[in-house]
Protein backbone atom coordinates (compact mmCIF):
# COMPACT_ATOMS: atom_id res chain seq x y z
CA UNK A 1 0.00 0.00 0.00
CA UNK A 2 1.35 2.89 -1.20
CA UNK A 3 2.12 6.24 1.54
CA UNK A 4 -0.16 8.47 -0.91
CA UNK A 5 -3.12 6.34 -0.91
CA UNK A 6 -3.02 5.67 3.02
CA UNK A 7 -2.93 9.62 3.59
CA UNK A 8 -5.48 10.08 0.47
CA UNK A 9 -7.68 7.84 3.00
CA UNK A 10 -6.68 9.18 5.96
CA UNK A 11 -7.94 12.95 4.02
CA UNK A 12 -11.12 11.07 2.56
CA UNK A 13 -11.69 10.24 6.53
CA UNK A 14 -11.17 13.77 7.77
CA UNK A 15 -13.22 15.50 5.01
CA UNK A 16 -16.30 13.61 5.75
CA UNK A 17 -15.64 13.70 9.72
CA UNK A 18 -15.43 17.82 9.23
CA UNK A 19 -18.39 17.16 6.68
CA UNK A 20 -20.45 15.17 9.57
CA UNK A 21 -19.81 17.45 12.12
CA UNK A 22 -21.05 20.14 9.75
CA UNK A 23 -24.26 18.14 9.16
CA UNK A 24 -25.08 17.85 12.87
CA UNK A 25 -24.57 21.45 13.37
CA UNK A 26 -27.15 21.94 10.78
CA UNK A 27 -29.33 19.40 12.09
CA UNK A 28 -30.70 21.62 14.66
CA UNK A 29 -30.84 18.13 17.49
CA UNK A 30 -31.81 15.72 15.02
CA UNK A 31 -35.31 17.99 13.54
CA UNK A 32 -33.71 18.36 9.91
CA UNK A 33 -34.14 14.86 8.04
CA UNK A 34 -31.63 15.94 5.14
CA UNK A 35 -29.08 17.43 7.82
CA UNK A 36 -28.95 14.26 9.88
CA UNK A 37 -28.80 11.80 6.88
CA UNK A 38 -26.18 13.55 5.69
CA UNK A 39 -24.40 13.38 8.90
CA UNK A 40 -25.00 9.30 9.27
CA UNK A 41 -23.62 8.87 6.01
CA UNK A 42 -20.98 11.18 6.13
CA UNK A 43 -19.48 10.18 9.56
CA UNK A 44 -19.90 6.11 8.05
CA UNK A 45 -17.24 6.98 5.58
CA UNK A 46 -15.16 8.96 8.10
CA UNK A 47 -14.92 5.59 10.36
CA UNK A 48 -14.50 2.96 7.35
CA UNK A 49 -11.70 4.78 5.55
CA UNK A 50 -10.15 6.03 9.03
CA UNK A 51 -10.44 2.24 9.71
CA UNK A 52 -8.82 1.34 6.55
CA UNK A 53 -6.07 3.79 7.25
CA UNK A 54 -5.74 1.76 10.77
CA UNK A 55 -4.15 -1.70 8.73
CA UNK A 56 -1.09 0.61 8.20
CA UNK A 57 -0.74 3.69 10.64
CA UNK A 58 -0.43 3.21 13.91
CA UNK A 59 -3.82 3.98 15.79
CA UNK A 60 -2.50 6.89 17.97
CA UNK A 61 -1.04 8.21 14.89
CA UNK A 62 -3.76 8.08 12.68
CA UNK A 63 -6.16 9.27 15.58
CA UNK A 64 -3.73 12.34 15.91
CA UNK A 65 -4.27 13.27 12.78
CA UNK A 66 -8.08 12.88 12.38
CA UNK A 67 -8.72 14.22 15.25
CA UNK A 68 -6.52 17.34 15.08
CA UNK A 69 -6.90 18.16 11.36
CA UNK A 70 -10.80 17.22 12.15
CA UNK A 71 -10.43 20.06 14.94
CA UNK A 72 -8.83 22.56 13.23
CA UNK A 73 -10.72 22.45 9.61
CA UNK A 74 -14.19 22.26 11.67
CA UNK A 75 -13.55 25.77 13.93
CA UNK A 76 -12.64 27.23 10.55
CA UNK A 77 -16.29 25.94 9.14
CA UNK A 78 -17.83 27.09 12.14
CA UNK A 79 -15.93 30.56 11.53
CA UNK A 80 -16.79 30.86 8.09
CA UNK A 81 -20.10 29.05 7.37
CA UNK A 82 -22.08 29.35 10.88
CA UNK A 83 -20.51 32.72 11.81
CA UNK A 84 -18.80 31.35 15.03
CA UNK A 85 -16.00 33.20 16.68
CA UNK A 86 -12.54 32.40 17.49
CA UNK A 87 -10.64 33.85 20.03
CA UNK A 88 -6.63 34.66 20.18
CA UNK A 89 -6.45 31.68 23.03
CA UNK A 90 -8.48 29.30 20.35
CA UNK A 91 -6.34 30.63 17.11
CA UNK A 92 -3.53 29.90 19.57
CA UNK A 93 -4.45 26.81 20.47
CA UNK A 94 -5.36 25.62 16.72
CA UNK A 95 -1.81 27.15 15.59
CA UNK A 96 -0.09 24.57 18.64
CA UNK A 97 -2.36 21.21 16.57
CA UNK A 98 -1.41 22.26 13.62
CA UNK A 99 2.36 22.08 14.68
CA UNK A 100 1.55 19.34 16.72
CA UNK A 101 0.52 17.48 13.45
CA UNK A 102 3.48 18.60 11.51
CA UNK A 103 5.53 16.96 14.27
CA UNK A 104 4.32 13.63 14.25
CA UNK A 105 4.51 13.42 10.30
CA UNK A 106 7.87 15.21 9.95
CA UNK A 107 9.91 13.75 12.89
CA UNK A 108 8.22 11.05 14.43
CA UNK A 109 9.48 7.65 13.67
CA UNK A 110 6.18 6.18 14.25
CA UNK A 111 4.40 7.60 10.92
CA UNK A 112 5.20 6.96 7.51
CA UNK A 113 7.84 8.44 5.57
Amino acid sequence: MSQVSLYTALITAIVFEVLGTSAMQAAQHFSRLVPTTLMVVCYAIAFYTLSYTLRYIPVGIAYALWSGLGTVLISLVGFVVFGQKVDMAGILGLALIIAGVLVLNLFSNSTLH
